[in-house]
């Protein structure tokens, strides 16, 4: 078996935009391609599920579902599918003594699904992650379902396309795609013993920077740098411009109301830093972000600055409940001093959030080191 890179590219390394985006280049131009997807893992799999590898008609490889040996047995599953083969779910289970020999060092198990790739809900699933277009796509890829390989994608605005066949089993996906939607987690779910697998498709997440100070420059150039879309706000148009910025999306010279209206509000997949300083500012921020469906919401300032900003919020109607969602002090207790190590406290304390930890160090901590990623 021959395994050829298309030029000019590492398998190994493209990621799942780029996956996506070869596989619905190979089909825009006429030419068959198999993808196969982890569907899921267990113990200390290298690889999360939604990691994805396309084969294509001459062989051609981007991408690894494990970065290890095992892709030899899917790339020959995957020719089998492309030549006229049902779709699949290989297993691949690894005792910690062979692992070296078959490339998962950590051990672990692997469940990959290989099939053609389609037209359909497939396709545009792959365009969605392709726009950033929130959606999800669900599988059927074992147990107990009518047709095994049957596609239902279905978007945020509530629109599906394709079907499980069934329309208990529709009504199931739906559920599910919307279960992961916010956490943004592809997986593997049981429904009335049907194995399905559901992929997330989503924007990169939003960090809207109430504050044009230098800490904002340096979080703006982290963040960007994670895979976030950093927004800087700040009426003071002085201070707010493109030119201090570079690293952010979008600067706003407008008063948080304003520019959050113009941003198209706030959802669970935003993040908000609120660095100001200047109670005014602080409190009109503060005021969106607490009742918005913001993920998290951060203030900067000292403890007695703290207690003070408690104290007028609380005049303005907050009770506990609402203030408790408030992180103040922002960022995690690493010691930092200078503004790119506090930018670093505070991203540090926004991707844990995100990722339900707590941002300890990790010799201390029990269970998976690498949680699941979409």
């Amino acid at each position: 078996m021959r395994i050829r890179h298309p030029e000019g590219a590492s398998g190994a390394k493209r990621g799942v935009t780029d996956v996506l985006g070869q596989l619905l280049a190979w089909t825009a131009a006429g030419a068959p391609a198999a993808v196969a997807t982890v569907v899921d893992v267990r113990l200390s799999a290298p690889r999360p599920p939604g990691t994805r590898m396309a084969v294509g008609p001459e062989g051609q490889v981007v991408g690894a579902v494990t970065g290890g040996c095992v892709e030899g047995a899917v790339v020959l599953a995957a020719e089998e599918v492309l030549a006229g083969g049902a779709p699949r779910l290989l297993h691949f289970g690894i005792a910690d003594e062979e692992a070296w020999g078959v490339g998962l060092p950590c051990g672990g198990e692997v469940d990959v699904w290989v099939e053609r790739f389609t037209a359909g809900p497939l396709a545009s699933y792959a365009a969605c992650v392709r726009d950033g277009e929130r959606a999800a796509l669900v599988t059927a890829v074992g147990g107990d379902v009518p047709r095994l390989g049957a596609h239902l994608l279905v978007r945020a605005d509530g629109t599906v396309e394709g079907g499980l066949a069934e329309p208990w089993l529709d009504a199931a996906a739906v559920r599910c795609a919307e279960r992961r939607w916010w956490n943004e987690h592809s997986g593997t779910e049981e429904a009335d013993g049907a194995q399905l697998f559901v992929a997330v498709a989503a924007p990169r997440p939003r960090l809207l920077i109430f504050g044009a100070i230098d800490f904002a420059a340096q979080l703006c150039a982290l963040a960007r740098g994670a895979g976030w879309r950093p927004y800087v706000i700040d009426p003071r148009a002085r201070f707010a411009t493109e030119e201090r910025f570079p690293d952010a999306e979008r600067v706003l010279a407008q008063w948080p109301q304003a520019a959050v209206e113009q941003l198209g509000g706030i959802d669970r997949a935003t993040s908000i830093a609120v660095l100001t300083h200047d109670p005014k500012l602080d409190d009109a921020a503060l005021l969106l972000a607490l009742r918005s469906d913001a993920s998290y919401v951060g203030a900067m300032g000292s403890r007695r600055t703290q207690e003070r900003r408690l104290t007028r919020l609380r005049a303005l109607g907050f009770d506990d409940d609402e203030l408790e969602r408030l992180s103040a002090p922002i960022g995690l207790d690493i010691g930092a001093l200078t503004a790119e190590e506090t930018a670093l406290s505070i991203m540090a304390e926004i991707v844990a959030q995100r990722r339900g930890h707590e941002g300890g160090r990790l010799r201390n901590a029990a269970g998976r080191i690498h949680g699941a990623a979409r």
